[in-house]
């Protein structure tokens, strides 16, 4: 037997780009692309400078014309791994950028140093190459004065949020709260309520930068005091109510070390990390629509102070995209890694980008389950898990090599092959590699003797309707009835003469004989008549084989609600079997895709496999039977 003619190492690379040609139809409009098209239409942006770098303050001081049309970030938190929302984030945000000309910076908000870890910043550059999208400065066209990548960190511009901080201060714009936590919260008000004044709202400026900078100098217990922006108490949107802006937390930041004792809150941070990457568009989920006043608010004080210049960026919200049975929350994963319910963060059964990955999705199909998702600004809507199987089933069809596997093996004994095709003999068979590729090439494997059959293709008793293999018997009208005939797939037909068991009853062996000019391909093979196809891999070369069967990891359609999550897991989410393959994928490389023929797509375990050791795992079934079951 010989291995597939197509390359196993280049097959989900290669012929993901073929899947998602053969599946992805023309990319349908949506408001994004309206907003785009209408800025560039205008020239909104037309005016921007390029130049610096992240260490060189505000990009637009110097350098030349932009050569990106537009630009779009997409700005993790480096405190967990990716999941598949931010799939979608990922997607839309570097698709619109290839799609119009522009760029897509990846960028790390790491404001929040007692969360945040190289790990994290590790896998999620490795989730973005892995996803198809380089950072690299070839996708810039070359310019003088272009001189790094775009992927950049929140803690780049810590200097420059310091100064745009003490220019709010100087402005009147901001003042040091030193109200403690539940006071803050009290004064706040809520929906009914307006909010109700710091008593340190009236500080001078003066004295409010003095204890601006006696909070950076570390003079300050942490919790002593906040910086707060001074806006509207009385707003009815809640996020205006005097936002903070800095917090006084010492801790060993992963890029900046100990030089800062004090960190600024997200939402202060990022218009302007906007503003200084020159990003045109920043797109982000409908959770921070009632962020986005404050966000151009900030914008316009510090075009005022002279900090920044217009145009600013201006944001954009779109529906997340929430998956039926699937958490998405850091924080939930998180404690499913701590509390041992899954294995790390790649474990298959995570709706982590490194967990689907082990399971054996693909970069295309991510990305055409994204494309179907749509893009709207309605928010609230679940989108079926089987969606994204669906998905992962039409990226891989058309280019996954086929293979023969048994799960639940049981032997077949051929009783007159000797006889009738003479001792040791083995016959040589073909099947295509993918039967929607001519170009993929056959696959080779012999019959022989004894082969592997699924337990559930044989029944001592067959039930009514049963067409494949059951020896003689005498049914419930005491009719004598022959043994049935199937075919083994790219074989031989058999007819089942007989069976062994154990002393406990238990099927060992099924017996059978083989009608030699039935042979698939060959003159004559239809000459006989079967109802039933049965799959079977060689008992003389076949590969041993752990293959672990995934489920759903979550048994409730939008779990997370309950107060103990191991309430809402599937118990079923993981069982492992040995089996057997075809001898041709004893080399298969890891991260492979196979549709292994009537079970399934598999995937190579990259992490579990080695020398000696072929783990498979079931990324999905040929069709959807969740809801089956």
């Amino acid at each position: 037997m010989t291995s597939p003619t197509a390359p196993h190492g280049d097959n989900k690379n290669n012929g993901g780009k073929q899947a998602a040609a053969h599946a992805a139809p023309a990319a349908p409009s949506n408001f994004l692309r309206h907003v785009i098209e209408a800025d560039l239409e205008q020239g909104t942006y037309a005016s921007r400078r390029w130049g610096g770098g992240p260490g060189d303050g505000p990009f637009h001081q110097a350098g030349m014309p932009d050569p990106a049309k537009i630009r779009t970030r997409f700005p993790p938190e480096p405190n967990g791994y990716l999941h598949i929302g931010h799939a979608k984030s990922i997607w839309l945000n570097f698709e619109l950028a290839k799609e119009y000309g522009g760029v897509c910076h990846l960028r790390f908000d790491d404001t929040n140093p007692e969360k945040e870890e190289q790990e994290y910043v590790d896998s999620i550059r490795e989730a973005i190459r892995w996803m198809g999208y380089s950072t690299a400065l070839a996708d810039v066209p070359a310019q003088p004065g272009v001189a790094q990548d775009h992927i950049y960190y929140a803690s780049n511009y810590f200097d420059f949020m310091y100064r745009a901080a003490e220019y709010l201060v100087t402005a009147g714009h901001a003042y040091v709260d030193e109200q403690t936590p539940e006071q803050m919260r009290a004064n706040r008000g809520d929906f009914g309520a307006p909010g109700t004044d710091s008593p340190f709202r009236s500080r001078a400026p003066e004295e409010n930068l003095a204890r601006l900078r006696q909070m950076k100098n570390g003079e300050l217990a942490d919790g002593a005091a906040v910086l707060r922006a001074k806006i509207d108490m009385a707003s009815p949107n809640i996020n205006l109510r005097d936002p903070t802006l800095y917090r006084i937390r010492r801790a060993t930041h992963h890029n900046t070390g100990d030089q800062w004792c004090i960190y600024p809150m997200y939402t202060f941070a990022h218009p302007i990390e906007d503003a200084l990457e020159q990003i045109t568009h920043s797109i982000c989920t409908l959770e921070f629509e009632d962020q986005r006043p404050f966000y151009d608010w900030l914008m316009v004080r510090l075009i005022e102070g002279g900090l920044l210049t217009a145009p600013p960026p201006r944001q954009y919200e779109f529906a997340r995209l929430n998956v039926t049975h699937v958490i998405t929350s850091k924080r939930k994963l998180r404690q499913l890694v701590e509390e041992g319910h899954v294995d790390g963060w790649d474990d298959p059964r995570m709706p982590t980008l490194a967990g689907l990955r082990r399971r054996g999705y693909t970069p295309e199909a991510l990305q055409l389950f994204c494309e179907r998702s749509g893009t709207t600004k309605s928010g609230g809507a679940w989108t079926e898990y089987a969606a994204l199987e669906a998905a992962l089933r039409d990226a891989l069809d058309p280019v996954a090599p086929r293979a023969m596997a048994v799960l639940d093996p049981l032997a077949l004994e051929i009783t007159n092959w000797d006889a009738t095709m003479g001792a040791g003999h083995l016959e040589p068979c073909h099947a295509p590699v993918n039967p929607h590729d001519e170009t993929a090439g056959q696959r080779h494997f012999t019959f022989g003797k004894t082969l592997w059959i699924e337990r559930e293709d044989f029944q001592a008793v067959p039930e009514k309707g049963y067409r494949r293999l059951y020896p003689p018997h005498t049914n419930a009208s005491q009719q004598a009835i022959d043994g049935n005939k199937v075919r083994l797939k790219y074989g031989y037909v058999v007819q089942c003469t007989g069976f062994e068991q154990d002393a406990d009853g238990k099927v060992t062996k099924v017996l059978a004989e083989v009608l030699p000019d039935t042979k698939s391909g060959t003159p004559g093979a239809d000459s006989v008549k079967v109802k039933g196809v049965i799959g079977w891999v060689g008992a003389h070369d076949a590969v041993p084989t752990e293959i672990r069967l995934y489920e759903r990891l979550f048994k409730t359609e939008q779990p997370g609600s309950a107060d103990n999550i191991a309430d809402e897991l599937n118990d079923a989410s993981l069982s492992t079997v040995q089996g057997y393959v075809e001898a041709g994928l004893a080399s298969a490389a890891a991260e492979t895709n196979y549709q292994f023929e009537r079970l399934g797509y598999f995937v190579v375990d990259a992490k579990a496999s080695a020398e000696g050791r072929l783990v498979f795992n079931r990324t999905s079934g040929l069709k959807d039977s969740w809801g089956k079951n």
